[in-house]
């Protein structure tokens, strides 16, 4: 069983007094119910309904009132009514009048904790024109699993502690081991459960094609338009290969779509939250604003998915460094990954710095908010002068601290720009880039 640290989002949910309905948002096969079946063993009574089926979406539509709703879910799934209790509503989607009930949950049944879930919740809602009530309902974003939890579910949970608290650096080239593992296979939950079985790469492919093949499936329940779900398709076909690189809409993949087709499918695919297009800002101090006229940069669900669909498993699993690997794209697709593990915010998103100077190319991987800091984190090996996008990047910022993520242990380099200034320099081993924000608090 892998154990799952949202568990810890929703044990503060449970006791808060003004706890709302929860929507658990995240693409298809990231565990959302099997997160909410596993919690829900804090609980007295669980009821779970699955609006696919006939009965559990009928008791929605034959009541308005929700008293006289619980009363009817008490009758048909448990005769107990004490403790307390936990209703889980899957599949939302398939019901109109369930979301709308929702608020009533919130504003006169607050006794029942109430927690809602959905395949494709994300585009459904667009395509069936549902829409959850404002202010009455909160969300938890479920993600693929970080290295912590993957640690935990292939029995390495003393390993997960030394990361968790910044004791790893002892057994620095034990752990970064298990994190080229961790890169090879992903985080996806059904994909990690079955390499804890055996540890054997070649016995995963029969579940990342079925991974794969479920997304293609889901096709049509992104949209009705018959244009769009050609290029989805198309990008769910070839798309992996762009992961981690910069991307142009107009003939994406060396196809004849156009600009605003390419962009409205990768928008769509967005919602359902396989991909994210991380766009670039040019300021080095918050607010940060991401320039959407600017190229972005394409980031996957996961990256075992990744690997499986560019075939490059090979030459992840034989490597000693993954920034060797396909030009160091898949270091900055894992590290990507593992910084939004930082957040259970839906609104949480990735950016990147570009120099606003016509004719430069100076980048930096990533852009990190830390409280009122913009930390650039940049994913590079190598000799410190050779950071010149970080250094032109702390020429201009307010503060004197900078992220490198590399395979090399922890360490902090006092380092001076061309230009004079200088600034402290941590170089983060990829396992600590899921427990930043502990690095940043202890060292700031």
């Amino acid at each position: 069983m892998i154990q799952r640290r949202a568990i810890e989002f929703l044990l503060q949910w449970k006791e808060r007094s003004d706890r709302k309905p929860l929507v658990v948002r995240g693409a298809r096969q990231v565990g959302k119910t099997t997160l909410v079946k596993e919690f829900a063993k804090n609980y007295d009574v669980f009821l779970h309904l699955n609006l696919e089926k006939t009965d559990d979406c009928s008791l929605f539509e034959q009541y308005d009132d929700v008293h006289e709703l619980i009363k009817a879910v008490f009758l048909q799934k448990s005769r107990v009514n004490r403790g307390s209790v936990l209703l889980f509503i899957d599949e939302i989607q398939n019901s109109k009048k369930a979301v709308a009930l929702l608020r009533y949950f919130y504003e006169e049944a607050n006794y029942i904790h109430v927690i809602t879930a959905g395949s494709l919740l994300e585009t459904v809602m667009d395509v069936r024109k549902i829409s959850f009530p404002v202010g009455r309902v909160e969300y938890l974003a479920v993600r693929p699993c970080s290295f912590l939890e993957f640690l935990d579910g292939t029995g390495n949970g003393f390993d997960a502690d030394l990361v968790l608290n910044l004791n790893a650096s002892p057994v620095h080239n034990k752990i970064i081991k298990h994190f080229n593992d961790y890169t090879l296979v992903g985080g996806m939950p059904a994909i990690v459960s079955k390499y804890a079985e055996n540890q054997d790469i070649l016995t995963l492919n029969r579940v990342y094609n079925s991974l794969f093949q479920s997304y293609k499936d889901d096709v049509e329940k992104y949209t009705k338009s018959v244009g769009t779900i050609k290029i989805i398709r198309e990008i769910l076909e070839t798309g992996w290969a762009q992961a981690g690189g910069i991307i142009t809409f107009e003939k994406f993949g060396g196809t004849n779509f156009s600009s605003k087709e390419m962009s409205l499918a990768f928008q769509t695919i967005q919602k359902a939250m396989l991909l994210e297009l991380v766009f670039p800002t040019s300021s080095t101090q918050m607010p940060l604003i991401p320039n959407h006229r600017q190229r972005p940069k394409l980031i996957w669900l996961d990256t075992g998915l990744v690997n499986y669909g560019v075939g490059i498993q090979k030459e992840v699993f034989s490597t000693k460094d993954i920034q060797d690997v396909w030009r160091g794209r898949i270091a900055e697709q894992i590290t990507a990954q593992e910084l939004l593990t930082l957040d259970d915010s839906l609104l949480t998103k990735r950016i990147f710095w570009k120099r606003d100077k016509h004719g430069s190319e100076a980048e930096v991987d990533f852009v990190y908010k830390y409280e009122s800091l913009a930390i650039p984190v940049e994913v590079k090996s190598g000799h410190n002068s050779k950071l010149k996008s970080l250094h032109l990047f702390m020429d201009s910022a307010p503060h004197n601290w900078a992220v490198r993520v590399w395979s090399n242990p922890f360490s902090v380099d006092e380092v001076s720009t061309p230009n004079g200034k200088k600034f402290k320099l941590i170089n983060l081993p990829f396992y600590y880039v899921g427990v930043l924000n502990k690095i940043l608090k202890s060292v700031l």
